[in-house]
């Protein structure tokens, strides 16, 4: 499990930029691995504003394909080559992410220095990624698009009454939870012996661009830790967002209490919407979780303690 998963709201915007709201795109740590989910327009741009440096970036996952969600790709993809980059980068999409990328990312004179790996990959499916695993869902918006899930692995609990009991040193305590088994002074101890439960993996929740699904979308984002779902308007709007295939703030929330989630960010707003706080206001009302994404806005996402055996990790 890892000790890091963290969010940094990069664009919260959607269609084109305005004023102080950039393009969608949010970056998540896991650990070690930087991870950014949908790279609109000037979205290497709010990286440099932010704690983070675009040449970690390891995954780009594209919810779908209007140009407020990739075309920040193209000066990215170049900046990271002109930097010297040599590790791949991997960029998971929904079907025919292959031609529309091998086309966008031939833009203009450069030379590429390392590798991209393109991967449609297939709603339904679990991929695995070290460290967490992830997994993609058909919305509802006119042209291709998908809703993702990341989950990080659980973690089998440690019970420290059980170590003390056994006289296990704390130094090999990581080494039985990674093999299920280590020898130390001519003894053999097992996971099983100084298990205390497990801990689930946090998890969060994309929602990409879609018409509200509550069934399906509530579902999939069952128990999230985080729950990021598209606000476009609220509800004052709602027939032509519908129409459009998009969601208003009220509609989020409704899909948040039916799935149980712990917290709802609203996110992707429309430039014609200029006070936020009546999103935020139409949401609480009807799920008390609910809080504004905002360019640069930091979460990291807490474990949840409830049960742990002795508050032991």
């Amino acid at each position: 499990m890892a000790s890091l998963f963290k969010l940094t709201f990069l664009g919260t915007g959607g269609s084109w930029p305005s004023p102080g709201r950039a393009m969608p795109s949010i970056a998540l740590q896991v650990d070690s691995i930087v991870n950014l989910i949908d790279c609109g327009e000037g979205t290497q741009k709010q990286l440099m504003k932010s704690q983070l440096s675009f040449m970690d970036i390891d995954n780009v996952f594209i919810s779908h394909f209007h140009g407020d969600h990739f075309l920040g790709l193209l000066g990215l993809v170049q900046s990271m080559s002109f930097n010297d980059r040599q590790k791949p980068l991997n960029i998971f999409c929904p079907e025919m992410g292959s031609r529309i990328l091998s086309n966008a990312l031939s833009v203009g004179y450069y030379r590429l220095n390392f590798d991209i790996i393109v991967r449609e990959i297939e709603p339904g499916q679990t991929y695995d990624l070290g460290e967490f695993e992830f997994s993609a869902m058909k919305t509802d918006h006119p042209v291709p698009a998908y809703a993702y899930r990341f989950r990080e692995k659980d973690l089998v609990r440690i019970d420290r009454a059980k170590v003390d009991e056994l006289g296990v040193p704390d130094r090999i305590i990581e080494t039985i939870r990674r093999n299920g088994t280590a020898e130390h002074g001519g003894k053999t101890y097992t996971l099983d012996q100084i298990s205390g439960g497990i801990r689930k993996g946090r998890i969060l929740v994309y929602s990409g661009d879609t018409r509200p699904m509550p069934e399906k979308m509530s579902e999939f984002a069952r128990n999230a830790d985080v729950f990021i779902h598209e606000s476009t308007t609220d509800s004052s709007l709602e027939p032509k967002v519908n129409e459009f295939g998009h969601t208003s703030s009220r509609q989020a929330a409704e899909i948040a209490l039916k799935a149980k989630v712990k917290r709802l960010f609203l996110f992707h707003y429309s430039p014609r919407v200029s006070d936020l706080r009546l999103l935020e206001k139409e949401a609480r009302s009807i799920f008390n979780e609910s809080y504004l994404s905002r360019e640069l806005l930091e979460y990291s996402i807490p474990f949840d303690r409830s049960g742990a055996a002795n508050g032991n990790p």
